[in-house]
C-alpha cells in the first residue's frame, strides 16, 4: 500500500479555472468513469436508470458551484464513485448518491424522486436529507437531532454508508473552506463519522477520515509525522523485504495462494501512540504491519490461517499477550483475522495480520461485503442485533441529545469484549463494561436486582470491570433497587436508560407523598392545587418541574413555611417574584464576534483591552499555538488550543459558538506553561536545567519539582514564556543537555 504524503494545508488552494465547454467534458469524463466502475453490477435497464439520475441531478445543480469554483455536480458523482469503488455498493446506492443533495438544495421534491425511481430510493434520499439537516446544521440541536440519523441507520444501513462517502469526499476537498469551518467539520468527523465507519467495518474509510481530521486539527504534528514517514520509507521497505523473505519461501513451499506485503500505519494511529505512551516517533515500534492474505476455499479458511500463524511463529518469536484471535470470535462488525506481534530482525517488534481474501474484502468494505457473502447469514445477524440494541435505546424517552451522543459513542462505537453466561452463551459488550452492564444486557429485571456477580466462580462487586473471555454469573436480590450512583458504574446506553427509568419511577412514588402534603396546605389557605399555582411555586422554589417540587417537599428539602405569607386572590396564589439572579453576561464584543462568522479576533495587541477572554485551563494556550475562541455562557470568550483534549467535543457539538482567532505579537505579556523533563539522575542536573532557563534564556520559573528513583529523574517545571517560538527554543536547548531523554509540554494543569 502506497503511503500518501500531505499537501501543505496552509498553501492557498488552487482555484478552478475551466470554460463552459471544458467543464462539460470534465463532467462527462467523471460520469463515464463511474459507469465503468459500475459495469460488473449493471443488470438490464440499470444503465438507463443511472443515466436518468445523473441527468436529473446535473440539471438540478446546473447553476451551483462548490467553494473551489468547480461545478457542484462533480461532488455527487465523486460520492457515487466512493460508494462503488471504496465501499462496494451497487446500482441503487449509486442513484441515491447522485441525488443525495437534490431534495435539500434544489427544486426537486421527494415526490419527484419517488415517481421517477420508486419508494426504496426515495426513502434513502429522504434519510440522507434528514441527516444533512441534522449534522451540518449550525445550531446546538445538532446533538439533539443525532437520533434521527440512527433511526435512518436502523431503517436502511445504506443511508449511513452513502453519508460516510459524502463526508469522505467533503474531507478530501476541505482545503477550500474557511479555517473555523475546517475545524468544526474535522472535529465532527473524528467525533462521530470515523467511529461510525469503524463500526460499519470500513477500516480504510475510518483511517482516512482520522488522518484528514488530524491534518486540519493538528497540522504541525500531522506534517511532522508525514515528513518522518517519508524520510524513513526506504529504510522501512528494506526491513519489510528482509522480514518477508523467509515467510514467502515457507508459504510457497506449502503451495499457498497468497499475497504478503507491509502496510504503513496511519498518521493518526502513530500520533495516538506517541501521545498515549509518551514516546518519540523513533520509539514507535509498529510503524507498519505485515499482512498475509490467503486465497482459500470457505471450508479451509480457519485451518489455513492457523497454519500460516504456525509458520510465522516458527520463524519469529511471538509475544504471547499480543495474539488477537478474531477467527473464533469475529468482531460484531464482521471483522475476522488473526493478529500476532513477533520479534523480527534487529530486535524490532512487528505486527502480522493473517486473513483470507473474503475476510480482507469484509475488512475493507464492511457491511456492503456482508451481503455478498451470504453463507450462514451469521454476519447479518450480528448487524441486526446491533441495530436492535440501537432501536431499544432510541425508544427511551427524555434522553438529552449531547448525553445520548456520548452514550452512543461508548455503547455502540467502542471496541468490544466477549463475555459468557454460565450456560456458555456469548454476549458482546463495549470495552469498559462492568458486571452491572452485563446484568442489564441479560434482562432489565436482572440488572435492577443485581447485588454482585461471580466471575470464574469468584465473587466480585457490581462495578467490577469485565474482560474478554470472562464467564459471569449474576447474583440478585428482591430487596435491591437501582440508586443514583449506579449511573457511574455502567457504560452501556441500555443500562443507563433502565437505571434512569427506575430512578424516575422511584421519584414519582416519593413525590406522591409531597403532592398530598402540598394539596392539604394549599386547601387550608383557600388556594387550589391548580397547574398555574404549582408553576408559580416551581419558579419561586427554583426547581426544574412540578415533579421535582413534590419530590423535594416529600424528602423535606422544601418545608413550605413561606406558604403562610402568600396572599390568596380567589383560589390563586399571589407569590412575590424572586429577585432575578444576575448572571455574568457574555461580553458584547465576544457575542458580536460569535454572530459575525467572518470576523477576525486578534488576541492581544491593539484590541486586547476591548475583548474579555480567558485562557482555557485544560490546555494552557500560548501565542503561536493554533487556537480557536469558544463563547461560553457566563464566562465570555475562552481560548483553547485546537489540540486541546476537549477541542473535538466542543467543536463537534457546539460549532456555532466557535470564533476564529489568531495571535498578535506582544512581547510584554508572559504566559504560564508547563514542561515535563525525564532524564538520567546525575549530579548537577538541576543546576544545568535552571542555568539554561534563567541564565541563558532569561525565562522566569514559576515552579519546579523533581522526583528521582532508580537512576532516573522526572521534573515538572512551570515557566513564563512570551510565545510558542520561545517555548520551542527552550525545549531544544534542554534536549541538547547531556542525560536528558525527553522534554514534553504538559497538556493541562493538574
Amino acid at each position: 500500500m502506497e503511503e500518501t504524503l500531505p499537501t501543505d494545508i496552509q498553501a492557498t488552494p488552487l482555484r478552478y479555472t475551466l470554460n463552459a465547454e471544458q467543464e462539460k467534458k470534465e463532467i462527462i469524463r467523471h460520469y463515464r468513469a463511474l459507469l465503468r466502475s459500475l459495469r460488473p453490477k449493471l443488470k438490464k435497464g440499470d444503465k438507463e436508470l443511472v443515466r436518468h439520475a445523473f441527468e436529473m441531478a446535473a440539471e438540478a445543480h446546473k447553476s451551483m458551484r462548490r467553494k473551489s469554483g468547480e461545478p457542484y455536480i462533480l461532488h455527487p458523482i465523486a460520492v457515487a464513485m466512493i460508494c462503488v469503488e471504496e465501499i462496494g455498493l451497487g446500482v441503487r446506492s449509486t442513484i441515491c448518491a447522485l441525488l443525495h443533495d437534490t431534495v435539500e438544495d434544489t427544486d426537486i421534491s421527494l415526490e419527484d424522486v419517488e415517481r421517477e425511481f420508486g419508494i426504496e430510493i426515495a426513502k434513502i434520499v429522504d434519510g440522507l436529507t434528514k441527516i444533512s439537516n441534522v449534522i451540518d446544521t449550525n445550531t446546538s440541536q445538532q446533538a439533539e437531532n443525532f437520533k434521527k440519523i440512527l433511526l435512518t441507520l436502523t431503517d436502511d444501513p445504506r443511508v449511513i454508508l452513502i453519508k460516510l462517502a459524502d463526508r469522505l469526499h467533503n474531507m478530501r476537498t476541505l482545503d477550500h473552506m474557511k479555517r473555523e469551518k475546517q475545524l468544526k467539520i474535522a472535529s465532527e468527523t473524528v467525533w462521530v463519522y470515523a467511529p461510525l465507519a469503524h463500526r460499519m467495518g470500513l477500516y480504510t474509510v475510518k483511517t482516512e477520515l482520522e488522518d484528514l481530521s488530524m491534518k486540519y486539527m493538528e497540522p504541525d504534528a500531522y506534517r511532522e509525522i508525514a515528513r518522518k514517514l517519508s524520510e524513513t520509507r526506504r529504510e522501512r521497505t528494506r526491513y519489510i523485504n528482509e522480514f518477508i523473505r523467509p515467510l514467502k519461501e515457507k508459504l510457497q513451499a506449502q503451495h499457498f495462494d497468497f499475497e504478503i506485503y507491509g502496510r504503513p500505519k496511519s498518521i493518526h494511529s502513530i500520533w495516538n501512540k506517541i501521545k498515549k505512551k509518551q514516546v518519540s516517533f523513533d520509539e514507535v515500534y509498529d510503524l507498519f504491519a505485515i499482512r498475509v492474505i490467503l486465497n482459500s476455499p470457505a471450508e479451509k479458511e480457519k485451518e489455513d490461517c492457523w497454519k500460516v500463524y504456525s509458520m510465522v511463529t516458527d520463524e519469529y518469536n511471538p509475544s504471547p499477550e499480543r495474539l488477537r484471535d478474531w477467527l473464533s470470535n469475529p468482531k460484531s462488525n464482521g471483522y475476522e483475522a488473526l493478529h500476532t506481534t513477533v520479534m523480527g530482525p534487529q530486535g524490532r517488534w512487528v505486527e502480522v495480520q493473517i486473513r483470507t481474501k473474503r475476510m480482507n474484502e469484509i475488512a475493507e468494505k464492511g457491511l456492503a461485503a456482508h451481503f455478498k457473502y451470504k453463507e450462514g447469514n451469521q454476519d447479518e445477524d450480528r448487524f441486526d442485533k446491533w441495530f436492535g440494541q440501537i432501536r431499544e435505546v432510541l425508544s427511551a424517552p427524555d434522553t438529552d441529545g449531547v448525553d445520548f451522543l456520548q452514550d452512543f459513542k461508548t455503547s455502540f462505537l467502542a471496541e468490544e469484549i466477549y463475555v459468557y453466561t454460565p450456560k456458555g452463551e456469548v454476549k458482546m459488550l463495549p470495552t469498559g463494561s462492568t458486571a452491572l452492564d452485563f446484568a442489564f444486557a441479560i434482562h432489565s429485571a436482572i440488572g435492577s436486582k443485581c447485588i454482585g456477580a461471580k466471575v470464574h466462580h469468584r465473587l466480585v462487586p457490581i462495578g467490577h470491570k469485565l474482560r474478554s473471555g470472562d464467564q459471569v454469573e449474576i447474583i440478585t436480590s428482591n430487596k435491591q433497587k437501582p440508586s443514583e450512583d449506579w449511573l457511574s458504574l455502567v457504560v452501556t446506553a441500555k443500562a443507563k436508560n433502565k437505571i434512569k427509568d427506575s430512578l424516575r419511577e422511584e421519584k414519582r412514588k416519593i413525590a406522591e407523598e409531597g403532592k398530598y402534603l402540598l394539596q392539604r396546605k394549599l386547601e387550608a389557605q383557600g388556594a387550589s392545587a391548580s397547574r398555574e399555582n404549582l408553576e408559580e411555586l416551581v419558579v419561586f422554589y427554583k426547581v426544574n418541574s412540578i415533579l421535582d417540587l413534590h419530590y423535594k417537599i416529600a424528602n423535606k428539602s422544601i418545608d413550605l413555611k413561606e406558604l403562610k405569607t402568600f396572599q390568596v386572590i380567589g383560589d390563586r396564589l399571589d407569590i412575590p417574584k424572586p429577585k432575578p439572579v444576575i448572571q455574568e453576561p457574555v461580553p458584547d464584543s465576544a457575542q458580536r464576534l460569535a454572530n459575525k462568522k467572518d470576523s477576525e479576533l486578534v488576541i492581544f495587541g491593539e484590541s486586547s483591552d476591548k475583548i474579555m477572554y480567558n485562557l482555557a485551563k485544560c490546555c494552557n494556550p500560548i501565542p503561536g499555538d493554533d487556537v480557536f475562541g469558544f463563547v461560553s455562557t457566563g464566562k465570555g470568550l475562552i481560548i483553547h488550543r485546537t489540540s486541546c483534549p476537549n477541542a473535538t467535543q466542543l467543536l463537534a457539538n457546539y460549532g456555532h459558538r466557535v470564533v476564529k482567532t489568531k495571535w498578535a505579537k506582544n512581547k510584554e505579556i508572559s504566559f504560564l506553561t508547563g514542561l515535563r523533563i525525564i532524564g538520567l539522575d546525575d549530579v548537577g542536573v538541576i543546576n544545568k536545567i535552571t542555568n539554561v532557563i534563567s541564565g541563558d534564556l532569561k525565562i522566569n520559573i514559576s515552579g519546579l519539582s523533581i522526583d528521582s528513583r532508580e537512576g532516573f529523574f522526572e521534573g515538572n517545571i512551570r515557566v513564563f514564556v512570551h510565545d510558542k517560538e520561545e517555548l520551542e527554543e527552550l525545549v531544544d536547548r534542554l534536549k541538547a543537555l547531556n542525560g536528558i531523554q525527553t522534554v514534553d509540554r504538559v497538556e493541562e494543569e493538574k
